[in-house]
């Protein structure tokens, strides 16, 4: 039994519950707070804190000390809101820095140690899982085929789906904090530190690739993190208002490429005065942007989406449903 059946099978312990989901992503630890019942789900809280998990050992597959540290004091910060919050189950999974870490168990039982929270690290093929969940929750999928794309520290996720079911599912590890050691090494970065970046994805996403091929997808969807902000750039520059509950956000095709080049040719002070960017993107957005061009260039793509729901939205209703995981 994979991880997530297991978490997915063993919590219906009442119809009234209210439950935190952690995603402790290898950039990025997000808690969610939701109050639900048979009918409804009710999000009560929402918080994302740069931990920065991976920053110093990813590259070396470590987790160094000053992470660890920073990860428990945000930890403890988020037990602190579940418990203002009555919550009385905690759901927390680790993904790619954690998985990939020869020090895992002993981050895991130093989190647990001190804060009472267990994390689940869960697989590449689970956490794509869980973010697809997420995105058909999020948005109306179509009869024709998507590529969903989730773009995080450590890894990335790719599913391919139409409005029926998911035909190919695969976590590869080129994460923006991976692609940002391995290529950006000026600022702004070189155009042939992008031609290698290119040429390294080529060989990486191969199996993608093949299934692009074989299925088609016409549509790229993005699910939250770096997709979030270009949305956010978009609708800044085109005085577009963006409800809070939004499980949709506005960006086009076109929007994209004319904010790529924006930002291609900026250092790090300049990206921070573009109006929607936020301190926690503003170093991984010029390689998550040339990984998001490759993509729509590379396999003909012409439409874009942005899922606001992923892997914690994914994790959260898989709990609430009681749904088993298939296929793992």
């Amino acid at each position: 039994m994979g991880l997530i059946s297991y978490i997915c099978g063993n919590f219906m312990r009442s119809s009234m519950r209210k439950i935190a989901v952690i995603d402790l992503g290898t950039n990025t630890f997000h808690i969610l707070v939701a109050h639900t019942n048979e009918d409804s789900v009710n999000i009560l809280y929402r918080e994302k804190v740069a931990v920065k998990i991976g920053e110093g050992g990813i590259s070396a597959q470590t987790i160094v000390d000053e992470a660890r540290t920073r990860a428990i004091a945000t930890l403890k910060h988020f037990k602190e809101i579940a418990d203002s919050h009555g919550v009385t189950e905690i759901h927390a999974t680790a993904t790619s820095a954690f998985r990939n870490a020869a020090n895992k168990k002993e981050v895991v039982d130093d989190i647990f140690t001190e804060t009472g929270i267990e994390i689940q690290v869960i697989s590449g093929e689970e956490e794509a899982e869980l973010i697809y969940r997420g995105v058909k929750k999020a948005l109306r999928l179509h009869s024709e085929k998507s590529l969903i794309m989730d773009i995080g520290g450590g890894s990335v996720e790719f599913i391919i789906a139409d409005d029926k079911r998911s035909y190919f599912k695969q976590s590869f590890e080129i994460g923006a904090q991976r692609l940002l050691d391995l290529f950006q090494h000026t600022d702004p970065m070189l155009p042939e530190d992008i031609m290698l970046l290119e040429d390294y994805l080529h060989e990486k996403l191969q199996p993608l690739g093949k299934a692009v091929q074989e299925l088609k997808p016409v549509t790229l969807i993005g699910s939250s993190g770096s997709f979030d902000t270009l949305s956010d750039i978009y609708c800044q520059a085109n005085n577009i208002s963006r409800p809070a509950d939004a499980t949709e956000y506005p960006l086009t095709l076109e929007s994209f490429f004319q904010i790529f080049n924006n930002i291609l040719n900026k250092d790090r002070n300049e990206r921070l005065q573009i109006p929607g960017m936020i301190p926690l993107r503003v170093d991984m957005i010029v390689v998550a942007c040339c990984l998001i061009r490759y993509v729509l260039k590379q396999y003909n793509i012409n439409q874009i989406r942005v899922s606001s729901y992923s892997l914690k939205e994914g994790l959260l209703y898989c709990i609430i449903q009681k749904q088993p995981i298939d296929n793992l």
